[in-house]
C-alpha cells in the first residue's frame, strides 16, 4: 500500500522485507558454521557480555539480546548440545541458569562475526557502505524507532555502544 501513487510502499512493509532478506542472507552466510541467525544472535550477545566481564543468566542474556526468554532457553539447549556453550546453576540464584561460551563457542563466534559483517557490508553498499554518513543516519533513525517502541512497551533502551 502507498499513501501517494509516486511514493514507495509504507515503511513497515519495507522494514519487514529488508529484515527478511537480511536474515536469509545471514542464515546462508552462517550455514557453513552450523549456525542460524538466531543462534548467532545468542552466542554473539553472550560473547559481548562475557568480554565485558559478565556471566549472565538466561534471563539477562534474553534481555541483552532482545530474544524471548523461552526462545533463549531452547537455543541454549541446542547450542549446549553442540558444545558451543555451557549451562550451569547460578550460584547466587538457584532458580537461574548461568551461561558461558566454551572455547569452541568463542572461536565459532569470532569466525561468525566476520561473515555477518560481510553480509552487512553487502546490504549497506547502496548507502555507501558500512560507516558511511548514510549508514550512520540509518542507524540513528532505527535506534530512534527502537527507543520509541521500547518506550511504548515501558522497556528501557540500552544506550551503550
Amino acid at each position: 500500500m502507498r499513501d501517494r501513487p509516486d511514493a514507495p510502499p509504507f515503511s513497515g512493509y519495507l522494514l519487514w522485507h529488508v529484515s527478511l532478506r537480511w536474515r536469509v542472507a545471514t542464515d546462508r552466510a552462517l550455514a557453513p558454521l552450523g549456525l542460524t541467525h538466531a543462534q548467532y544472535a545468542l552466542v554473539a550477545s553472550l560473547y559481548s557480555m562475557e568480554r565485558g566481564g559478565a556471566r549472565p543468566s538466561q534471563r539477562e542474556l534474553a534481555d541483552f539480546s532482545g530474544l524471548e526468554p523461552m526462545y533463549v532457553s531452547r537455543l541454549a539447549r541446542v547450542l549446549e548440545g553442540r558444545r558451543l556453550l555451557e549451562r550451569r546453576d547460578n550460584p547466587s540464584d538457584p532458580r537461574a541458569v548461568q551461561l558461558s561460551l566454551t572455547p569452541k563457542g568463542a572461536e565459532t563466534v569470532e569466525r561468525a562475526v566476520v561473515l555477518v559483517r560481510e553480509v552487512e557490508d553487502r546490504h549497506l553498499a547502496p548507502l555507501g557502505g558500512t560507516g558511511s554518513e548514510d549508514d550512520l543516519a540509518l542507524r540513528r533513525m532505527l535506534w530512534a524507532l527502537l527507543g520509541h517502541a521500547d518506550a511504548l512497551r515501558g522497556t528501557p533502551t540500552d544506550t551503550s555502544d
